[in-house]
């Protein structure tokens, strides 16, 4: 449970931290708290998991990534989770996860993000895990985003 001061900070952070050099200072003369309260409340929601995260969400767009595609990949379900763990790591994947089949038309249940200045460039970086994947994959296909639908996570009214 939140009380009233974690919710005003919530609210002052949920479209994003001030582009200033001391953002929690802003924070903090914005709703009269001292900024040591702001950090400590910060990451006792954190830590609670009130908040799931503080960070970066950068416009791909904007840094020039204007090909953007969800590699899909089918993997035996007894080895999805190690080949995750190896393609997520690769310094190119923004983000890896495993969903569930959805058979007979959906044979994928490993899914990995990758960035580029062109579809080639992914391709040659879905190539990449396609090779380190080796005989484990059984199947794949690169899905293309052709519009940002949503980028803001949850926002709760004042």
């Amino acid at each position: 449970m939140i009380d009233d001061i974690d919710r005003a900070l919530i609210v002052a952070t949920q479209g994003g931290l001030p582009l200033v050099a001391r953002p929690y200072q802003a924070i903090a003369e914005q709703l009269g708290l001292p900024a040591d309260e702001v950090m400590s409340r910060l990451k006792g929601m954190l830590e609670t998991g009130v908040i799931r995260r503080i960070g970066a969400v950068p416009n791909h767009y904007a840094i020039g990534w204007t090909a953007n595609g969800m590699t899909v990949w089918d993997v035996a379900d007894e080895l999805v989770d190690e080949f995750g763990e190896r393609i997520g790591a690769l310094g190119f994947v923004t983000h890896c996860y495993r969903r569930p089949r959805a058979l007979p038309a959906w044979p994928y249940n490993l899914f990995a993000m990758v960035h580029g200045a062109s579809r080639d460039e992914c391709a040659t970086k879905a190539g990449e895990i396609r090779r380190l994947l080796g005989e484990a994959c059984r199947g794949n296909d690169i899905l293309y985003s052709t519009r940002i639908l949503k980028k803001t996570g949850l926002r709760i009214g004042s």
